[in-house]
C-alpha cells in the first residue's frame, strides 16, 4: 500500500524482533514519543531493533555495495512493514571509547577547531614556520612526541619492581624477572662465568654490575663448564638482561600467564620529553592567549569559555595574515572563537562544564557521554531527522535532567523527531505520546499495552507504568536503623576531593548523592574501596586500580569490615562464551545433574562434557561458539547460526543426553522464569535462579552472552550471584548508580535486595541519583555544591528527612518534594 506523504504518522505492521508479539503501532513524527516499560518488556526491540534498524537498513540499502562494506551494518528487523519513516541517528547508552586516544576532544570534535584556532590564530615564536592543525594532535605523525609516540607515557621496566628485596642473592633470586627453572639457572651459569658473585647479596654488588645485568641490551655468550647436578658438559650460554627478557616475554609469548607476570615488573610514567602531553616540542610553543594547546586542553569547559569569550566578541578584528606572528585579534580568530564558545555553551547548559578536551573517553559515565553526544548533534543542523535516544536521563541527578530536557525540546523545535527509551517519570510527563509494552519481560512482555498522549495511560489495566506514573505504586519501606559504629575518614584528597573528611555509618544503608562530577564516584568506588582492599590485603581487580594514589590523612574503622564487594556494571565477561549462568555458578549444578543421567554414566561423560569449551563435548565446527563467520564478496563479513549444530553449541552425541527431555543446549535457551520451574529439585541451582528472580532477571536466558546484557543487568547478576552465598561476618557492599536503567518496578525489587543484605549484618554504600532509592536509605552524604572544582565537598549528612532541610544541597528541593508527596503513605 503506498505511503501517504502527509501522513504524520510512523506506522509499524507485524514487528516480532526478540520478544515483541506481531506488534503494530502508529506513533507521531515531529514529538517526542516515551517508549516505557519494565526492563526487558521490549522497549528498545521496538525502539532500536526495530524502528531504528529499518531507517539504517534503508539508508545501506541507498548506498552503492563497495562503500557499504567500510560501514557497520545493522540486519534487517523482524516486521512485516514500516511506513513514513526519516532517517534516523541513534544516542545509546556506551562506555567511554576503549581507545586511550579517544578524548572528550574527540568525541565531540571540538578538538578539531581548536587546532584550527592555534594553527591559524596562534602566536608563534620567533622565526618559527606556522603549522599546521595536524601538528597540534598526538595522534598524527606530525604531532606526536617522537618518544611516546602522543601516547603522552612510556612504559618500561624499573629496578624496584625487578629486583624487590635487594638482600637476596642472585642464586637466591634477587633478580625475580628472570626466568625460573632451567632458564634461571642457565642465566645463573652465565653470570657466574662473567666473573659476577651470584651469592653476594645484590645491594653489594658494584652499580656497574647491577646496572649491566638488568639494562644492557648485550648478549653475550659464555661458556658454562660443567656442573654438578646440572649439566655434565660444557656449552655456551646466550646471556638476557632482565629487561631483554620481560620485553621478550611481552613480545613474543602467547601465555597469558607469562605475559602477566612480565608486566609486573614494567612501570608506567609520565613521558619526560613532552611531559605527558603526547605532543612533540614545536606544537607546544605555539600559545593562544599565553597558553599552549596542551594547557588549554586542560581548562574545564567553564574555564575555556571564559578564556576564549573576549577573542569571540571582538567587533574590529583586522583581516587575518598567514604572515603575523600572532592572529589573535584576526577574523579568523574571533570566528573560530565564536564557534567554539556557542558549541561549549551548550556542554555547559547540559551541566558538564566541569568537564575537559583532555579528559580521556574511558573515564566518562554513560550519561556523560550520552549528554556529549547530544550536544554534538544539536550544533549539527540536522532536521527531518528521527533521534532515537536510550535513556537520556541514565546517571543524571535531578537538577542535570532539566537542562537535558531543554536541549530535547530544541532538538525537536530544529524540526525533529524524538524516540526515547526512558524509565524517568519525569522525563515520560514531558513527553507528547507514550507507548508503554509489557505486561512483564521477556516472554511475558512484547505487547503494546498503550499508544497515546500521556494522559490516556492512567486507567491502562495491566501497566505497571501507570501505577507509578500516577502515583498508585506501594511506596518503598524503609526500616528504622542506627548506625551500629562508624568509618571516619580524615584529610582525603584524590580528584577534586580536597582534604575532605567524612563519616560513613556501619550495618544501614548509604546514598551518597549530588550533581554529576561532584565527585560521587571517586569516593565510593576510589577512595572507600581502595582503602578497605589495602586494609584487608587484597589484590586489586585491575592494573588501573594497583595505580591508584589516594591522600588521606587518617581512617579509622576499617577493621569492622571481613570483606570488599563492589557491584558495578563493567560487563561479567567480555566474549560470548561468558553468560548468565557460567558466571553465577549455576552451569557447574546443571552439568552435575546430566553427568548423573543413566544415559551420561553408561557412555563414561563426566560434568566436563557438557561444557561448550571442552573438546569433547562442544561442536567442532564453531569451536562451542554456536554461530561461523561467513565471508560476503563486495560486503563486509557477517555471523550465521552454525550449520552443524545450528547454534547448539554442542556435538551430536553429546546432545542424545537428556534430563526430563530436553537436553543441555535447551536448558541454556530456558529463561530464568522457566528455569527456576525446571530445575526446582536442584539446590545448587534453584538457589542461585531464585536470587536473579528476586533482582528482576525473571526474562533472561540461562545462555544469554555476556556481550548481549546492559550493564544494569550485569550489575543485577553480580547482586545476585552475591546474595546466593551464605556467609557470615561483617561486609562492606559499594554500588555505582544500581538502579540506573530500572523501571521504577525494577528499583523496588533491587531496593528490597540492598536492604536484605543490611538486615544480614553489613553495610551498603551506594551512590544515586533516584530519588525513591534516596528516600528509603538510613543515611545520606551529599556531596557538591556544584561539579568539578565546584564540587568535591560533604554539603549535608543525616536522615533524608534532615537533608532535605539543608538550603545548600541541590538535592534538598527534589528530595524535599518526594518526601512531601509520600508523606500521606508515611
Amino acid at each position: 500500500m503506498p505511503h501517504d506523504p502527509n501522513d504524520p504518522f510512523v506506522r509499524v505492521r507485524g514487528a516480532s524482533e526478540h520478544n515483541l508479539k506481531n506488534v503494530d503501532v502508529d506513533v507521531p513524527r515531529d514529538a517526542m514519543v516515551v517508549f516505557t516499560g519494565v526492563s526487558g518488556s521490549g522497549k528498545s526491540s521496538l525502539a532500536f531493533g526495530t524502528l531504528y534498524a529499518e531507517a539504517q537498513r534503508r539508508y545501506f540499502e541507498s548506498v552503492a555495495p563497495y562503500a557499504r562494506r567500510l560501514l557497520q551494518q545493522v540486519g534487517a528487523p523482524h516486521v512485516h512493514e514500516i511506513t513514513g519513516l526519516p532517517p534516523a541517528v541513534a544516542l545509546q547508552q556506551r562506555r567511554g571509547a576503549a581507545t586511550s586516544r579517544s578524548t572528550v576532544g574527540t568525541l565531540t570534535t571540538l578538538s578539531n577547531l581548536l587546532r584550527m584556532l592555534f594553527s591559524r590564530a596562534g602566536t608563534y615564536p620567533a622565526g618559527a614556520a606556522r603549522l599546521g592543525a595536524e601538528a597540534f594532535s598526538p595522534n598524527t605523525a606530525a604531532g606526536a612526541c617522537p618518544r611516546c609516540h602522543g601516547l603522552a607515557e612510556v612504559h618500561d621496566v624499573s629496578e624496584e619492581l625487578m629486583v624487590p628485596d635487594t638482600s637476596l642473592s642472585i642464586r637466591d633470586g634477587a633478580i625475580a624477572a628472570w626466568p625460573g627453572a632451567w632458564q634461571g639457572a642457565n642465566l645463573r651459569s652465565i653470570v657466574t662465568g662473567l666473573g659476577i658473585d651470584v651469592d653476594a647479596p645484590w645491594h653489594t654488588l658494584p652499580a656497574r654490575d647491577r646496572d649491566w645485568l638488568l639494562f644492557t641490551d648485550e648478549q653475550p655468550k659464555v661458556l658454562v663448564k660443567p656442573e654438578r647436578d646440572r649439566v655434565d658438559h660444557g656449552y655456551h650460554g646466550l646471556f638476557w638482561s632482565a629487561r631483554a627478557h620481560v620485553h621478550h616475554v611481552l613480545n613474543t609469548s602467547k601465555s597469558q600467564m607469562m605475559r602477566d607476570k612480565a608486566l609486573r615488573f614494567v612501570r608506567s610514567d609520565v613521558c619526560p620529553a613532552c611531559h605527558g602531553t603526547g605532543l612533540q616540542a614545536d606544537s607546544l610553543a605555539v600559545t593562544f592567549r599565553g597558553r599552549s594547546i596542551a594547557q588549554t586542553n586542560a581548562l574545564s569547559f567553564t574555564e575555556l569559555v571564559a578564556l576564549l569569550r573576549p577573542v569571540a566578541e571582538l567587533t574590529d578584528a583586522g583581516a587575518a595574515t598567514s604572515s603575523a606572528d600572532s592572529g589573535e585579534a584576526t577574523e579568523v580568530a574571533v570566528r573560530l572563537c565564536a564557534d567554539l564558545v556557542a558549541r561549549v555553551q551548550v556542554l555547559l547548559d547540559l551541566g558538564l562544564g566541569y568537564l575537559s578536551l583532555g579528559r580521556s573517553s574511558t573515564t566518562l559515565s554513560p550519561g556523560e557521554a550520552q549528554r556529549l553526544r547530544i550536544a554534538t548533534q544539536l550544533r549539527s543542523g540536522l532536521f527531518g531527522v528521527v533521534y532515537v535516544l536510550d535513556e537520556p536521563s541514565a546517571g543524571l541527578h535531578p537538577a542535570d535532567a532539566e537542562p537535558l530536557l531543554d536541549v530535547l525540546d530544541r532538538l525537536k523545535a530544529a524540526g525533529n523527531s524524538l524516540f526515547v527509551v526512558e524509565h524517568d517519570l519525569d522525563v515520560v510527563r514531558r513527553a507528547d505520546w507514550i507507548v508503554d509494552i509489557g505486561p512483564g519481560a521477556g516472554e511475558g512482555g512484547g505487547h503494546v499495552l498503550y499508544s497515546g498522549p500521556v494522559s490516556g495511560l492512567e486507567h491502562v489495566e495491566g501497566s505497571v507504568t501507570a501505577e507509578h506514573l500516577f502515583g498508585r505504586a506501594e511506596p518503598l519501606e524503609r526500616p528504622q536503623r542506627t548506625p551500629q559504629g562508624w568509618l571516619h575518614l580524615r584529610g582525603v584528597s584524590r580528584h577534586n576531593l580536597d582534604h575532605v573528611s567524612v563519616d560513613v555509618p556501619l550495618c544501614v544503608l548509604s546514598a551518597v548523592t549530588g550533581v554529576s562530577g561532584s565527585g560521587k564516584s571517586t569516593l565510593v568506588t576510589q577512595v572507600l574501596a581502595e582503602l578497605v582492599r589495602r586494609h584487608l590485603g587484597q589484590a586489586p581487580d585491575d592494573a588501573e586500580e594497583s595505580e591508584l594514589e589516594i591522600d588521606v590523612d587518617d581512617a579509622t574503622g576499617l577493621e569492622s569490615f571481613d570483606r570488599l564487594v563492589r557491584v558495578d556494571q563493567r560487563p561479567i565477561g567480555r566474549t560470548p562464551r561468558s553468560n548468565l549462568a557460567t558466571y553465577t555458578g549455576l552451569f557447574d549444578a546443571v552439568r552435575k545433574v546430566y553427568a548423573a543421567t543413566p544415559q551420561a554414566r553408561e557412555r563414561g561423560y563426566g560434568a566436563g562434557r557438557f561444557s561448550f569449551n571442552v573438546a569433547e563435548g562442544r561442536c567442532e565446527t564453531c569451536q562451542g561458539e554456536g554461530f561461523v563467520s561467513v565471508e560476503l564478496l563486495f560486503l563486509p563479513g557477517t555471523y550465521a547460526p552454525c550449520p552443524t549444530c545450528h547454534g547448539a553449541r554442542y556435538n551430536a552425541e553429546t546432545l542424545e543426553v537428556t534430563y526430563r527431555d530436553k537436553n543441555v543446549a535447551e536448558v541454556l535457551g530456558l529463561s530464568v522464569d522457566e528455569a527456576a520451574d525446571f530445575l526446582a529439585d536442584v539446590p545448587a541451582a534453584a538457589r542461585s535462579l531464585t536470587t536473579l528472580r528476586e533482582v528482576g532477571l525473571g526474562y533472561l536466558r540461562l545462555g544469554q552472552p555476556a556481550t548481549e546484557l546492559s550493564g544494569g543487568e550485569a550489575q543485577r547478576i553480580k547482586l545476585a550471584t552475591e546474595l546466593q552465598r551464605a556467609r557470615r561476618g561483617h561486609a562492606l557492599y559499594l554500588l555505582d548508580e544500581p538502579t540506573a536503567g530500572l523501571h521504577p518496578a525494577d528499583t523496588a525489587l533491587l531496593v528490597r535486595q540492598l536492604h536484605r543484605l543490611v538486615d544480614a549484618g553489613n553495610t551498603v554504600v551506594l551512590v544515586e541519583h533516584d530519588l525513591d532509592t534516596i528516600v528509603s536509605a538510613d543515611w545520606v552524604i551529599d556531596l557538591g555544591p556544584g561539579g568539578g572544582d565546584e564540587g568535591g565537598r560533604v554539603v549535608a549528612t543525616g536522615t533524608p528527612e534532615e537533608v532535605a532541610r539543608v538550603t545548600a544541597s541541590a538535592t534538598a528541593p527534589y528530595l524535599a518534594t518526594r518526601l512531601a508527596a509520600l508523606a500521606p503513605d508515611r
